[in-house]
């Protein structure tokens, strides 16, 4: 392993993972927004198909039918959060590490990298559950041919009218499932990859920016690979289209792909 570059302050981790949030809003937005009508479509009928037939097909349909406008939807309530989202789990991330630091030299070990991965996982979810209810609900009303909310101030205010504080976090325990062991893959394989690009006697801060952008990039599809069964499950519940039985919701874990569609 290469030496461990001097950490970055807890401040500074603040404000390069709110800048960077932002910067991961307006370019994978499109792409979430897909992701997230093809987890809440509903179960044809007998003798109908399914609305969207894979990623192509809903990205040519929502085109269509919304102009690009269509991909942008709910962007505004994770632009909002993605801030203080970002800047707490790089914070947190910090944090990990300074806690099983005895001295800032000290060269963290991959599960120990892993548990502070974790632990930024944790923080972000009170900010993350929220935004995420809101996101999904903008994102699938348009598709649904029913337009409920005016937007996100309008959402959180009808949540809220309905379901008090609680509507608004359904789905809290499934983003923190998402979450926790996803934060702490992406760090750890995030870490590793750089180590691993780094040439031995060099620091990570000598990485071309090539470098860092495949590091990261990959650390983003180990994340993802951890995160999508929860998430999945995150999406029908936080829109409604499984029980609101918290029982119920948990078992899709152990049903098959096609019987957790009908949930």
């Amino acid at each position: 392993m290469s030496k461990q570059p001097q950490p970055i302050s807890p401040m500074k981790n603040f404000f390069a993972g709110g800048f960077g949030g932002i910067c991961l809003v307006f370019a994978g937005h499109p792409l979430d927004t897909i992701k997230v009508r093809l987890q809440t479509q509903p179960k044809p009928k007998p003798g109908e198909s399914l609305i969207y037939a894979g990623t192509i097909d809903c990205f040519k349909k929502t085109l269509a039918k919304e102009g690009v406008k269509g991909l942008y939807k709910g962007m505004a309530a994770p632009i909002i959060g993605v801030t203080p989202m970002f800047a707490v789990c790089f914070f947190g991330f910090g944090l990990g590490k300074k806690l099983q630091q005895r001295t800032p030299d000290d060269i963290l070990t991959y599960p120990q990298l892993f548990a502070a991965g974790m632990l930024s996982g944790v923080f972000t979810t009170a900010i993350m559950a929220p935004g995420e209810r809101i996101k999904c609900l903008l994102q699938i009303q348009a598709a649904s041919g029913t337009v409920k909310y005016a937007g996100p101030m309008d959402c959180v205010k009808q949540l809220y009218r309905e379901s008090g504080i609680r509507g608004i976090y359904k789905g809290t325990a499934l983003t923190l499932m998402r979450d926790v062991p996803a934060s702490g893959m992406y760090f750890t394989s995030y870490e590793w990859l750089k180590n691993l690009l780094t040439p031995p006697g060099k620091s990570h801060n000598e990485l071309s920016v090539p470098s860092v952008l495949f590091a990261g990039g990959m650390a983003g599809i180990f994340n993802w690979a951890v995160a999508i069964p929860a998430d999945v499950l995150k999406s029908r519940f936080q829109t409604g289209l499984s029980s609101d039985s918290r029982l119920l919701t948990f078992l899709c874990l152990f049903k098959s792909g096609k019987k957790t569609a009908s949930i």
